[in-house]
């Protein structure tokens, strides 16, 4: 089972404003936080997600080939977290629409560090 996920910020409280909304539209919430990283619990599961300033003390950078997956419960809040990750700074790397032969409904975003966060929807009715 996966603990968690980590993200890197070179601005964590930039980060915590940015993720605090984006990820309060699917209820996910602070758990644990210091000066150097926070920690968000999603509902229903035990995974969490973790945002953090390098421990090495190096500047953060993304992962070229990572992605964060959020997986949310229908393609209008697919489109919702999109607009809110783009009003609040982020870059799209896909504007919301179906996928993979309609297999799903999805839109890529960067957020304010460059890392990579997909939403997606998919309709359980379809395989997974």
């Amino acid at each position: 089972m996966i603990s968690h996920i980590t993200l890197g910020t070179n601005d964590l409280n930039k980060a915590i404003g940015f993720y605090d909304q984006i990820l309060g539209l699917i209820g996910a919430k602070q758990v644990a936080k210091t000066e150097d990283v926070v920690f968000y619990a999603f509902p229903g599961s035990d995974t969490k997600l973790s945002i953090t300033k390098p421990h090495n003390g190096k500047p953060a950078t993304f992962g070229n080939g990572t992605m964060l997956a959020l997986k949310v419960n229908s393609n209008e809040l697919v489109k919702e977290i999109y607009q809110l990750a783009i009003s609040l700074g982020s870059t799209s790397e896909g504007k919301p629409g179906p996928r993979n032969e309609n297999a799903y409904f999805a839109s890529y975003i960067r957020d304010l560090d460059n890392n990579k966060i997909a939403i997606f929807h998919r309709d359980n009715s379809l395989s997974a």
